[in-house]
């Protein structure tokens, strides 16, 4: 591969893997350079929407570990959310191009299908199947302890 070069990668589309979700779902498609902050910014501002009752989030490859990042943030800063999670493999396709030219011809391409490690979220205001695979219940809502910190929270690193 030292004679080629990257030129694109695309992923290869499939549908959600969530049964009955309602039209005009949300979803937050999270890349490996997406902003946190942005990606936030849009997802809270949807779910603070009157009528908005479920978002979906999803990301493949390097991505799986920001997308459940903005997961748990939404999770925390709404808080009552159900959570479906399906993990899966996605196809990403890659389109290479030769390095040194040919003489008299075009350049080679190379295509490559690869396999990477995928995961769709779903969270709902709305009560969700339990039975599922993949389901989480929303979090106790915590109680303020002594002195009006949260329990489990130090005074440590907060900013005041």
């Amino acid at each position: 591969m030292e004679n080629f070069r990257k030129v694109s990668t695309s992923e290869e589309e499939s549908p959600l893997p969530f049964a009955e979700l309602p039209p005009g779902i949300v979803e937050m498609k999270v890349k490996e350079g997406s902003k946190i902050r942005n990606l936030m910014g849009f997802a809270m501002a949807h779910m603070e929407r009157k009528g908005s009752r479920q978002i979906v989030f999803s990301g493949c490859g390097r991505a799986v570990t920001k997308t459940i990042t903005c997961v748990e943030i939404m999770k925390r800063k709404l808080g009552g959310l159900h959570q479906v999670t399906k993990v899966r493999y996605q196809t990403l396709r890659e389109v290479w191009e030769s390095t040194e030219p040919v003489p008299g011809g075009t350049p080679h391409h190379l295509t490559v299908h690869k396999n990477v490690p995928s995961i769709c979220i779903l969270l709902s205001r709305d009560p969700l199947d339990p039975s599922q695979m993949g389901y989480q219940p929303p979090e106790p809502s915590r109680s303020p302890a002594v002195g009006g910190e949260a329990s489990g929270s130090s005074a440590k690193g907060l900013k005041r």
